[in-house]
């Protein structure tokens, strides 16, 4: 029998869902919690490299990498390794009341990943709602103030303070009454749907006004703002990136009045745009940064890390019982090898072809009204006209499901677009594959319009 270990390229076998596959979604549907979502049904094996197995041993290229997280493959070889190791040996003690020699180990390198001169200071949790958790507190802490500001479109997170940071679907807030206070949102650069007319690299200097010259005026005095929260290309809200002098203006302001600049980087960071950092691409250096999804390759980690002048909070200001779990630990540092060794430099190389092959997409297919990102995070807008660029939500899930049904996993973003996060271990022959699967799967969706 052929193994997902050897296989690079989908085959399928029974029609889907297969009938193993059923049985497990008439269980699934009578004991789990509704407010998961799924986009199709996929009933997961096991998995290597890009190619996920079902329990009907259907093979399905994965271009959503467990939203971007999967970014070493699946069960990466020394991944798997580290974490048997360490499984072996100590699984858990709890970093915030014992130490663990990979704890500072994991730190140091993480820090040496960030641009700046300022020495840098971690804290690991379990997922990136807690991040940006953290980083809410210690934005508060350092500056003394309450007040934060976030972007239409942002995805922070669904515990209650990330959430209040949260401003990308109405359903994501919908019946948990009063959030954190003192919150505010101003709308993200949307080159796309630019209200001034504005292109990719211009997009966004009104924005910037009406947050000097209205937000600070009339609703926030900035002395009182403790932090301002961006991604730099936006994850839920459809991949979308910020300019890049839109990010050097707003650390400008922050720099300006004394604001934190937080950079949410949980599902743009860990090379996937062929740096380390998104905001590498920008120049400039923000006082904290969130991270996740890609740091340990599956195993549940975050961490936000912050400037050594502002994590300066004393002992149990901040604690986690399990963040930094030994186990999820050596998986991250073997990932940091793995993407250091040739993954990030993959995802750039990677991301150009993709790029090349999806030039001409917008003139081919009337669909698709624009193609963005940057590495291997990639948005695609699916559109019911180009000259209106009326939004069609209903044919983006259209295709999000032929593509399944063709062996091809991936995945919505924002009101009608699709994100490409494949693992950063992609070739060009799986390139290949999802870039002509996709166009055929655009060809049926037309019949459609």
């Amino acid at each position: 029998m052929i193994t997902a270990t050897e296989m690079k390229l989908p085959r399928l076998l029974t029609q889907l869902p297969g009938p193993n596959a059923k049985r497990v979604l008439e269980r699934d549907a009578k004991v789990m919690s509704p407010s998961y979502t799924r986009d199709y049904p996929l009933v997961a094996k096991r998995g290597r490299g890009a190619i996920v197995e079902d329990v009907d041993g259907n093979m399905f290229l994965d271009f959503a990498a467990g939203i971007a997280v999967c970014s070493t493959g699946h069960c990466h070889p020394k991944v798997v390794e580290a974490i048997q190791k360490q499984a072996a040996e100590l699984i858990h003690m709890s970093g915030t009341d014992f130490y663990y020699e990979s704890l500072p180990q994991l730190a140091e390198r993480l820090v040496r990943t960030m641009p700046g001169a300022e020495h840098k200071r971690v804290f690991f949790g379990n997922s990136g709602t807690e991040a940006v958790e953290g980083a809410i507190k210690l934005a508060r802490y350092a500056t003394k103030r309450d007040k934060l500001i976030a972007f239409y479109g942002a995805f922070h997170g669904r515990t209650m303070g990330s959430l209040s940071l949260t401003a990308s679907k109405s359903s994501q807030r919908k019946g948990f009454g009063s959030l954190l206070s003192g919150v505010e949102h101003i709308h993200y650069p949307y080159a796309y749907r630019c209200a001034h007319g504005h292109g990719p690299q211009t997009c966004g200097a009104e924005i910037l006004e009406m947050l000097e010259n209205d937000m600070f005026k009339r609703l926030f005095d900035p002395e009182d703002v403790a932090g301002i929260i961006i991604e730099p290309i936006q994850g839920e809200g459809g991949y979308i990136p910020a300019p890049k002098f839109f990010l050097q203006e707003l650390q400008r302001i922050c720099r300006k009045h004394g604001i934190m600049l937080i950079l949410d980087e949980v599902q743009s960071g860990m090379g996937r745009t062929g740096k380390w950092w998104a905001y590498e691409h920008a120049g400039i250096e923000p006082d904290i940064i969130t991270t996740a999804k890609g740091i340990a390759s599956g195993m549940p980690l975050s961490a936000f890390i912050a400037k050594e002048s502002v994590m300066k909070w004393g002992p149990g200001a901040h604690g986690s019982t399990f963040g930094g779990n030994p186990v999820s630990i050596a998986a991250a540092l073997a990932t940091m090898d793995l993407l250091e060794g040739q993954y990030i430099e993959n995802a750039r190389h990677m991301g150009d072809y993709l790029f090349g092959r999806m030039a001409d997409w917008t003139r081919r297919f009337k669909v698709v009204g624009d193609v963005r990102g940057r590495g291997l995070m990639i948005g695609i807008e699916i559109v019911r006209d180009q000259r209106t660029k009326e939004r069609a939500a209903d044919l983006r899930n259209a295709i999000v499901d032929l593509a399944f049904h063709k062996g091809l996993l991936v995945l919505g973003a924002g009101e009608n677009s699709i994100r490409l996060s494949p693992p950063l271990l992609i070739d060009e022959e799986q390139a290949d594959f999802a870039v002509k699967t996709l166009e055929d799967c655009f060809r049926e969706a037309e019949k459609k319009t």
